[in-house]
Formats: C-alpha cells, sequence, structure tokens
C-alpha cells in the first residue's frame, strides 16, 4: 500500500470519478479538484483517502494559490491526473469565440499552468507522474469537435516536451488518448454519431471507464518508470 498523494483534477464525474475511486482503493491518497461539490460519502471513502476542493481551473490566475494551499494542507504531490475538460460540438464558424476561447482555457491554458506549479513540488522530492488526459480526437478528426481536438493535440505536444524538462529529476510526463466513452460529455453527442463510432472501432464497441482508469493505474506505478514522453491509446481499436 502507498500514501503517495495523487491529485485529479475534473473528479465529480465520470472518468474522473472513477478515477478517485479506484486509486483511493489501490492505496493512494487522494485530492479531487472539480467545480461541483462531491463528498467522501458520495465514494465511499474515507478522509483518509479522499479529499475535495471546489475550484474552478478556468480561473487561472489563482491556480498558484490553489496549488499553494494544497501542499500545506496535503503535502506535496506525487501525481497529478490532468482530466478535466469540456466538449464543445459544433462546426467552428457557427460557434462563438466566448466557446472557442473557453475550452482552449480549460482543456489547455489550465492543464499547462497547474503541472507549472505542481511540477515545481515533484522536481524537490525527485519523482513524480504526470498524466494528461488526451482524446483519439487529437489523432483522428471529428466533425464539429475542431477546437476541442485542437486542445487535445496541443495536450500531447505539452507532454512531449515536458518529458525531457523534467525527465532528469524522475518525473515522467504522458498521456492517455481515450476513445469516446459512455459519459456525460459523449451523451451530448448526436446518438447517430456513437453508432457511426462503434461501428468503426475494431472491436465494435466502445472502450469503458475501468480500462482507461487502468491505463492511468499503470503509469503511477513502479513498472511504468521508464515510460514517458508518449500516448497510451485505449479506445477498443477506433483508430486502428
Amino acid at each position: 500500500m502507498t500514501s503517495k498523494l495523487v491529485v485529479v483534477t475534473g473528479a465529480s464525474s465520470g472518468l474522473g470519478r472513477l478515477t478517485c475511486i479506484t486509486l483511493a482503493e489501490t492505496g493512494y491518497k487522494i485530492l479531487g479538484i472539480s467545480r461541483r461539490p462531491i463528498t467522501n460519502v458520495e465514494l465511499n471513502l474515507s478522509v483518509r483517502q479522499f479529499n475535495h476542493i471546489q475550484f474552478d481551473l478556468s480561473d487561472v490566475s489563482e491556480i498558484h494559490n490553489l496549488v499553494s494551499k494544497l501542499v500545506v494542507q496535503h503535502g506535496k504531490p506525487y501525481a497529478l491526473i490532468n482530466n478535466a475538460a469540456i466538449g464543445t460540438d459544433g462546426l467552428l464558424p457557427t460557434l462563438h469565440n466566448s466557446e472557442i476561447e473557453n475550452t482552449i482555457m480549460t482543456n489547455l491554458v489550465s492543464p499547462i499552468v497547474l503541472t507549472k506549479f505542481v511540477s515545481r513540488h515533484m522536481l524537490d522530492m525527485r519523482e513524480g507522474r504526470i498524466v494528461n488526459i488526451s482524446s483519439i480526437v487529437a489523432q483522428s478528426g471529428y466533425k464539429g469537435l475542431s477546437v476541442y481536438g485542437a486542445t487535445k493535440a496541443g495536450l500531447e505536444g505539452f507532454s512531449r516536451s515536458l518529458s525531457r524538462d523534467l525527465g532528469s529529476r524522475g518525473v515522467t510526463v504522458n498521456c492517455i488518448a481515450p476513445g469516446f466513452m459512455e459519459t456525460e460529455m459523449t451523451q451530448e453527442l448526436d446518438q447517430s454519431k456513437l453508432g457511426s463510432i462503434v461501428r468503426r472501432s475494431a472491436l465494435q464497441r466502445l472502450p469503458v471507464l475501468s480500462e482507461v482508469v487502468a491505463g492511468i493505474a499503470y503509469l503511477l506505478s513502479p513498472n511504468a518508470g521508464g515510460i514517458t514522453g508518449t500516448t497510451l491509446t485505449i479506445d477498443a481499436g477506433n483508430v486502428a
């Protein structure tokens, strides 16, 4: 068992929620961050396993204070899972500038800034794991997801270069690129589009949340100590 601290963003639902539960049950100490509140009772976890900070990560100017506060209260993080994201489904010519700016700020600028301040403490400890949640949309285009795809492609490029910045101090940086899963985000997509995605997949199904969480857990484990600067795709063969 380990008591190492793992920070998970987007902790209140979907992939973030299951990541918190699974890693806590493995033995990590979890600090979840999300705009929506979530309690230990909801997750069936004790306060020794899970704590929560309600925070809107699009408020980039306050991220420094957020990290300072969490380090004082909970200690230096061993791992950071940048999972929080929003999906803006719509053709670019129809999107309002505010939608474009909000998507880029939440999905790309915020995780970069959060990683900046968290990684300083990992460098001090000479160990750490950073896992950025990307998407297969970064690799394969999908109609109506151009801005979302741009943010995820940016996150993968950021991760590759950052792995070289931090590697000499024992900090690994990787991405996981899930396929479309049955989450609150994909429920907003047209059902005919989801059906097309299933037919396109080699396994003729969508990946499930637990498969993606297993990939996250692996990248945090000692066995993944030699893996950095890469993207693990978990998509049931959609981009095969």
